[in-house]
């Protein structure tokens, strides 16, 4: 059976100060040994030793919200994977609605930080999802697929393995806005075809597929009830201690 993994995404969240208040409060919160589900946070880059230190002897694993694609170089305010590995970092989010959107990163960019992210010995959590415009043009599954075989392109079955896909509809990041839980799992069930047809049956029954999109404590336990949803990558509600500690607990 594949493991839930329920990720929480900081986003631009978080002084040290901050950071050590959130993470000393879920340590409170979540017990460590009714843990069912793998639980990792993604802090700010300037929070990650912090938490690194913070979450020593916890369950929970760290993870960075963006990676470069180059060991080293001329690359004014990026990060590498061998830095985010150095700070204790065991996964990166790559591929973020908000990365696409905001700093125009497309699917050959987002597949080569999942080349050098996996290389380096990183888990990703590779984020696709559809616009509100696209969902309504009805073309949902045409949008996944391109993410998803874009930002796969070259990956073979083995690193596919230290990959988790999350699926986050762009028009409920944020908005208060869900899809329902048949919405959202019908997506889980149709990008796992994708990995089918693209590898293997048995790589895509293995495949953790997350959902993003407004994800609150009052509506985890239903969608984390769906037979093709395996997770959540959280945003807002992670950044309060009890309605995280819900989600992660629902």
């Amino acid at each position: 059976m594949r493991k839930q993994i329920i990720a929480g995404n900081w986003k631009m969240n978080g002084t040290l100060s901050e950071t050590a208040n959130l993470i000393n409060s879920l340590k409170q919160t979540i017990k460590s040994d009714e843990l069912t589900r793998e639980v990792v946070l993604c802090p700010p880059f300037t929070s990650l030793i912090l938490a690194r230190e913070l979450l020593k002897g916890t369950p929970f694993k760290l993870g960075a919200q963006n990676v470069h694609y180059e060991t080293k170089g001329a690359f004014t305010g990026e990060v590498s994977a061998e830095m985010l590995k150095e700070t204790g970092c065991d996964y990166v989010i790559i591929g973020h609605s908000e990365r696409r959107t905001y700093f125009r990163e497309d699917d050959a960019l987002i597949n080569k930080k999942v080349k050098h992210a996996i290389n380096i010995g990183l888990r990703v959590i590779l984020c696709v999802g559809e616009t509100l415009e696209e969902r309504e043009k009805g073309i949902t599954r045409d949008v996944v697929k391109k993410q998803t075989t874009g930002s796969l392109e070259n990956i073979t079955e083995t690193d596919l393995e230290h990959i988790v896909i999350a699926y986050e509809p762009v028009w409920a990041i944020g908005t208060g806005k869900t899809a329902t839980t048949q919405q959202a799992n019908e997506v889980h069930e149709y990008i796992r075809s994708i990995i089918a047809a693209a590898y293997s049956p048995a790589a895509a029954g293995q495949l953790v597929i997350q959902y993003g999109g407004s994800v609150k404590a009052d509506n985890a336990k239903e969608l984390l009830s769906m037979p093709d949803i395996d997770g959540a990558l959280v945003g807002g509600a992670s950044l309060k201690a009890n309605d995280f500690t819900a989600i992660v607990m629902a």
